[in-house]
């Protein structure tokens, strides 16, 4: 080896890894192990890195030529060689298997005759005042006698190589951490924006009015349910306050330190149902231009509470049986299994029975939420709580708006009572609301708010003995229906006016006979 040669590798390889980008350092160590073998005149040249527990050395990256073997792992019968390493020496042996010192033992001489091994420098190296790692060369055609030159000459190419390696873990755990980082931040963003929504939600019973007979057999199922983590399905119209029973069932649960996650599926378009409940990579679809957690683990040790799950697609009903039975779900454009520790709350106003017979809903997944089913009756059958809900509606509304309302005609009270509500409490809601706006002065004034959804609604003593409850509200929507048209769907058409889902009405007009003329 002469002295040029030298000069110009050291100058080479440590100009090649200056600035060079962590994806490309792999690519030039191998370059600088493959010139190193010509630079020494050897056949292997091999960098390890020092295991901390004491194990065999790790083979991070090597150079090989014939009639070299490659490197598979520093046999345990070495043990001279790798203690020599450990504390910092040098070893050197011009003869391989004569100049092993008598501690070496006769299996560490075999073993060394057994490759081939012919001479071997290796030099141990430190990385931030620690022993991190070895360059070796050895030869395996000729005897090589080893100079203190050489040593230093191997010890300052292995420093070039060790800093630009451990440069690149540096940068790569940095990049894994930041990642973690952005990944947690957006957890908690995500976290925090549900928490805000929940915050505005009501919470146990608080917002549940009314003490009818139908109403106090729903409340003790959910006392019941409450403190288990029985999967709940609750069933019924929409309006009924199946968000309120939720909330009430998390709230008396052991889950309520942690968040309740409310995902409406029909109000998410079908193409973005599976990445709002189980989350997406960056760049899993056009638009996904950063990581998104979804709700399910938002919901890790809480409770999610999947709203109007009837309309979730096949596919999607498939993947969330997944989650139910094995708690194990994948993100959109992710191959790796997640898995979290959540209690499911399902509600629907659909017939699922019916869905299941038509193949609009899974049959294994029905009977996976439909362990503990509570049926929450409409409106019209508890009109006992009427009056208790529009007193309720009264006093949370006036003070929003600042209003001072403190009676309500026995006429407008009777025709709350007698009216059908289809869309239930929400409607009843909406209806306390408008009449706030138009009235005038302490009462309360139905009027036009109540004309905007009932142009011909009975009060209670004007429907006859025989009026059943399926006629009132038969000829409330009709005479919605006659007054739109007949439209069902639409801007101030017949479902918006009576704050029904479209497929909800339909279904209603089918059951109560209801056909356009």
């Amino acid at each position: 080896m002469t002295e040029p040669s030298y000069g110009q590798f050291v100058s080479q390889i440590s100009a090649s890894f200056i600035g060079l980008p962590v994806d490309a350092i792999e690519a030039e160590v191998d370059r600088a192990l493959r010139t190193l073998l010509d630079v020494f005149d050897t056949d292997r040249a091999i960098f390890y890195e020092l295991d901390s527990h004491g194990g065999p050395p790790l083979s991070i990256q090597q150079a090989v030529r014939p009639p070299a073997p490659r490197y598979v792992g520093t046999p345990s019968s070495l043990r001279w060689y790798l203690s020599e390493l450990r504390v910092g020496r040098t070893v050197a042996l011009a003869h391989a298997t004569e100049d092993m010192p008598a501690e070496a033992g006769a299996a560490e001489r075999e073993e060394v005759a057994r490759t081939g091994l012919l001479s071997i420098m290796a030099v141990p190296l430190h990385i931030g005042g620690h022993l991190a790692c070895v360059l070796s060369t050895s030869s395996f055609r000729k005897p090589r006698r080893w100079t203190p030159d050489d040593e230093e000459r191997l010890k300052v190419v292995g420093n070039v190589i060790a800093n630009a390696l451990y440069r690149r873990r540096a940068e790569t755990e940095l990049k894994l951490q930041l990642a973690q980082i952005e990944e947690l931040k957006s957890r908690l963003e995500a976290e925090n924006v549900v928490l805000r929504e929940e915050a505005r939600s009501a919470r146990g019973f608080d917002e549940i009015v009314g003490n009818s007979e139908a109403l106090g057999r729903v409340l003790v199922s959910v006392t019941q349910v409450a403190p288990t983590d029985t999967t709940v399905l609750l069933l019924g119209e929409t309006g009924t306050g199946k968000e309120l029973l939720a909330n009430a069932i998390h709230e008396r649960s052991g889950r309520r330190p942690h968040p309740l996650v409310k995902v409406n599926c029909a109000a998410i378009p079908p193409a973005l149902v599976e990445s709002e409940l189980f989350g997406h990579e960056k760049g899993a679809f056009t638009g996904a231009q950063a990581m998104r957690v979804g709700r399910f683990e938002l919901a890790d040790h809480g409770t999610i509470f999947l709203d109007e799950i009837g309309d979730l697609s096949l596919d999607l009903q498939g993947k969330l049986l997944r989650v139910l039975q094995e708690g194990e779900f994948e993100r959109v454009g992710s191959s790796r299994a997640r898995r979290v520790d959540v209690r499911v709350i399902a509600a629907t106003h659909r017939d699922l029975q019916r869905a299941m017979e038509e193949g609009r809903f899974r049959e294994d997944l029905f009977y996976r939420i439909n362990v503990f089913p509570i049926s929450v009756p409409p409106l019209r059958e508890r009109r006992e709580d009427v009056p208790l809900l529009v007193w309720f509606f009264v006093q949370k509304k006036q003070r929003e708006m600042g209003r001072r309302v403190s009676t309500i005609s026995r006429r407008d009270m009777e025709r709350l009572i007698a009216y059908a509500w289809p869309g239930n409490v929400r409607e009843l809601a909406n209806v306390i609301e408008r009449a706030l706006i138009l009235s005038e002065g302490a009462t309360l004034k139905l009027g036009e708010a109540f004309q905007l959804l009932a142009p011909v609604t009975p009060s209670a003593s004007e429907v006859a003995p025989d009026s059943s409850l399926d006629n009132v509200e038969r000829e409330h929507i009709r005479g919605v229906l006659a007054r739109c048209g007949w439209r069902v769907e639409g801007s101030g058409k017949a479902a918006e006016i009576l704050q029904l889902n479209p497929s909800t009405l339909r279904y209603r007009m089918k059951i109560l006979g209801i056909r356009r003329p």
